[in-house]
């Protein structure tokens, strides 16, 4: 059976915390999006805490490490781009996902660089709140951000999740 492609591609740049990166790994085989983290990690690739927080569900990741941004770009060749990041004006509820979206967030105490969001204004999207608190959660973002596509997509008929 030829390999499908993933329904979305979410990117963690520099992820710091071992236990968010297995949680999104876990919610992306839930949904069938393919994961890319981009070095430096501020975790080893077989740390326990990484694995536990996957749990059984690691082995069914369809995962890819990247040295660095432009070896991301070349490895993966992104049709479409959206920049999570707290200082953008759009809501990420805002635009119609595809099929095969990029979706790019950044590590948990620095979020992403300026010289990734300023290059595509119009690809930076944020997740609102009361403004009391600086950012949420990285996995909980990634949940909030992929399953918004994943709810678009079923709504138009392009996929079936059980």
């Amino acid at each position: 059976m030829p390999p499908t492609k993933p329904i979305l591609n979410i990117v963690l740049y520099q992820p710091e915390i071992p236990g968010n990166t297995g949680a999104i790994g876990r919610t992306c085989v839930a949904i069938g999006a393919k994961l890319w983290l981009v070095r430096p990690l501020g975790f080893r690739i077989d740390e326990k805490t990484l694995r536990r927080a996957g749990l059984d569900y690691w082995q069914h990741l369809d995962w890819q490490v990247a040295d660095h941004w432009e070896d991301l770009l070349e490895r993966h060749q992104p049709q479409r781009i959206w920049y999570l990041t707290r200082f953008a004006e759009r809501s990420y509820d805002s635009i119609e996902y595809q099929l095969g979206d990029t979706l790019v967030f950044g590590s948990e105490t620095i979020g992403l660089p300026s010289q990734l969001t300023s290059s595509a204004p119009d690809q930076t999207l944020r997740i609102r709140t009361t403004g009391k608190v600086r950012s949420l959660n990285l996995s909980c973002s990634v949940g909030i951000v992929s399953y918004e596509a994943v709810r678009q997509f079923g709504v138009r008929g392009e996929i079936d999740l059980i």
